[in-house]
């Protein structure tokens, strides 16, 4: 029988799931994830001011709604109310958080796991901005799902 789930944000605990170095210091991404199963990822996502993630792609139906702040998504600037829609196999970005960060609602139908996609380009902006690649933080992922961020 077809299920019913409540989750409140509130309930759910933060994870750092991307992070680079700026030249001010360590800036992260932080997700609450609020359902997570073989058919679909929702969360809510805040990434500090001035992070960057490289351009990428998902195995699945994506849906992305900036809540507050900004970021540009390539050449886009993307402010509250901008939705996005990659189809399975799509790319975009690179992405850049604003100067208050971004606060984010995404739903993925389907395998989140993503793939890199012009990781030679994003080399380029970080070394323009000064920034590093950092290791990605450990993550609690479902036991059904490895691991795969690049």
């Amino acid at each position: 029988m077809p299920d019913v789930k409540f989750r409140h944000l509130d309930d759910e605990k933060w994870q750092e799931v991307r992070a680079i170095e700026l030249p001010t210091g360590r800036v992260v991404v932080r997700e609450k994830w609020l359902e997570f199963s073989d058919k679909c990822l929702s969360l809510f996502a805040r990434w500090d001011p001035g992070m960057m993630i490289h351009k990428h792609g998902h195995n699945s139906e994506h849906v992305v709604y900036v809540m507050s702040g900004s970021m540009t998504c390539g050449d886009v600037e993307c402010t509250p109310g901008m939705h996005i829609t990659l189809e399975k196999g799509a790319a975009f970005g690179p992405f850049v958080a604003g100067p208050d960060g971004v606060e984010l609602f995404e739903v993925m139908m389907g395998d989140p796991r993503s793939f890199a996609a012009d990781t030679e380009g994003f080399d380029k902006l970080l070394a323009e901005k000064g920034a590093k690649r950092l290791p990605n933080p450990p993550i609690d992922m479902p036991d059904w799902l490895e691991d795969t961020r690049n």
